[in-house]
Formats: structure tokens, sequence, C-alpha cells
């Protein structure tokens, strides 16, 4: 299995990024093929003492930056690491990219480098998330902040198919549609919409859930569109991050508390891991040809790793062919 990994995308490229492919060659044995400055990346390796073994590097000058626009990838910035993993991607030279670089760059290569699977409308950001049952999938999570409510039920189509291969639940996984409340007559015109396509869909639909509900567990595929699904994906990171540090700071205020914290450390630990989406790797892009994650802009070493592993797991999956395969076009015209 060879994962190729774009060296130059994210906020601590590229040392974070080798050290996660270093320790994913270590770990899984996987061929990796980072795209980048091979000076740089030899540099930063020897200042650092990571080992390049199982690696190959194919040499790019340019990079795209955050404010670029994401379209400048098919032109200016075609000679990116990005665009040249893409390329790469496209042309059989590995099996999946991960990049923690623009998204929108990332999302416009994929779908016009890579290319969308016939039949998909739109390709959606789906990233798996941590509850207190087992992970989900939340699609879309900012790829398409205007949606059609066929879109959605394309975007439920493609994570009940990841799910079922990655995450297996006995019924098939759990479909919810994300709404301001349970009841069928809820919601704006999208949800309304949707809903009765979704209810009489083949796939296990359990109706509309809340936000307050989704961190339970409720669900295995969270339907939203690319607006709400942001604002869900971005509040619950939010309250973790906030959450953990309060927990740090109270735990550390005084003497009595300090020596509480050291009893219960490995509980904490574990409670940290469970609630860490570094362990998950990113978002997999659903609706494309071949397997594309997205990795967290400020992704360390660890969430790389995971990525690239979560790259070959999909790669491996058979996930896309299922959904190359039950592709319902919802325009025609759009989706050819």
């Amino acid at each position: 299995m060879k994962i190729i990994v774009d060296a130059f995308g994210g906020d601590n490229a590229p040392l974070e990024i080798i050290r996660g492919a270093a320790d994913a060659v270590a770990a899984y044995g996987y061929e990796i093929l980072l795209t980048g400055s091979e000076e740089i990346i030899r540099r930063v390796a020897e200042e650092n003492s990571l080992s390049l073994d199982g690696m190959e590097i194919v040499d790019t000058q340019d990079i795209i930056r955050m404010e670029d626009h994401p379209k400048s990838i098919l032109r200016e910035h075609k000679d990116s690491s990005m665009a040249v993993a893409l390329r790469l991607l496209s042309e059989g030279r590995g099996d999946a990219v991960v990049s923690a670089g623009s998204t929108g760059a990332l999302l416009m290569g994929a779908t016009f480098i890579v290319k969308r699977i016939k039949g998909i409308s739109r390709p959606a950001l789906a990233p798996i998330m941590p509850s207190d049952d087992a992970p989900f999938m939340l699609i879309d999570c900012g790829a398409n902040a205007d949606c059609r409510p066929e879109m959605l039920v394309q975007f439920a189509r493609m994570g009940s198919v990841y799910m079922s291969h990655m995450f297996p639940r006995e019924g098939g996984p759990r479909v919810g549609l994300l709404n301001v409340g349970t009841e069928d007559t809820k919601g704006g015109e999208l949800q309304l919409a949707t809903f009765p396509l979704l209810k009489e869909s083949d796939l296990n639909f359990i109706g509309n859930i809340e936000a307050r509900d989704v961190p339970a567990g409720v669900a295995d595929v969270v339907v939203a569109d690319g607006f709400a699904g942001n604002v869900l994906l971005k509040t619950m990171e939010g309250t973790v991050d906030m959450l953990l540090k309060n927990l740090k700071t109270a735990l550390r205020s005084t003497l009595l508390t300090k020596l509480g914290a050291a009893l219960v450390m490995p509980g904490l630990r574990m409670l940290k891991k469970k609630l860490s989406t570094s362990e998950y790797g990113g978002a997999v892009l659903l609706g494309v040809n071949k397997p594309v994650i997205k990795a967290h802009g400020n992704s360390k070493a660890k969430a790389f790793t995971n990525a690239i592993r979560v790259a070959a797991e999909f790669a491996a999956s058979g996930a896309i062919d299922e959904i190359a395969a039950g592709a319902r076009p919802t325009d025609q015209g759009e989706a050819e």
C-alpha cells in the first residue's frame, strides 16, 4: 500500500508530517510518497534524526497557501505539493492522498484532477467524530454550504457505505438528519424536503436528530448541509478543547486536587484519547474516484500517522467501488 502525502500542507509542515509518515512506515509498513521540496524534506529529517526509509520524494518547489484562491490549484499552483500529490494519485502512482493544506484547494483539486464518481453531484467532506457510544460520520462538514434535498440523500448513501465497511453495525449504519427538533415537521425547506426522501429510501433512517444528541452517539451517519455540519463540527471541537483545558486547570489548582489528579490520571488519559479527533486522522472526501483524506490544518505527527492509516484502510475497503456502483444522479446534467 502506497500513500501519497502532501508534505507542505498545514500549519506544522513539513516536520510533523515527516514524523507522522515515519511513524506510519514503522507501525504499519506502508510505502510513503512525499511531495514537496526534496532539499527541505531531507534537511528537516536530518536535523531531527528522522528516518526516510520506506519513503520516496517527488520534488516540487511550489506550495498552495491558505490565502490562495482554491481554483489556483488548477492554474497558478498546478505544480504545488498538493496538486502534484493529487495528479500522482490520478495517474495510479499511489493508493490514496493525505493533505492538511487548504480545504478549498483540496476539494477543487480532488474534483477536477482525481475527478468525481460518475453520478455524484458533489463530493462531501466527512470526518469521523468521537461520541459516547461509538465513532460516527458527519457528512457534509463544509464542502457544500448550499444543498438540495437529493444531495443530502447522496451524502447519506455515501456515508452509509463507508461506515458499513469501516465500522460495521448489525442492521446497517443508523442515519440521522441534523435538525432543530426530532419531529417530522421540524426544520427549514431543505430538511422538510429531505426527510421524506430519506424515510422512503432503503437506508436505516432513524429520523431527525438534534445537535445536543449527536455526542451521545444516536446515529452512525449524521447528515447535514455543509454550513450546519461545519458549525456542529467546530462547536464539538471547541467544547472538547474547553472542557479538557478547564479540567486540567481545576486539577492543578490546589495541592489536594493535584494529589487527586495523580490518582485519576489513567482515567483522564483514556478520556482524552476517547474525545480526541486526532485518533481518526481527519475527514474523508467521499464522492471522488480515489481516496483523499483532509487532515486538520494544525495536525501533529500522531494525527498524520492516523490519517495515513485511515487512507490505507479506505483504499483497501472497496467502499469507493460500492459508492460508484450505487450512485444515483440527482441532476443528470450536473452529475455527468
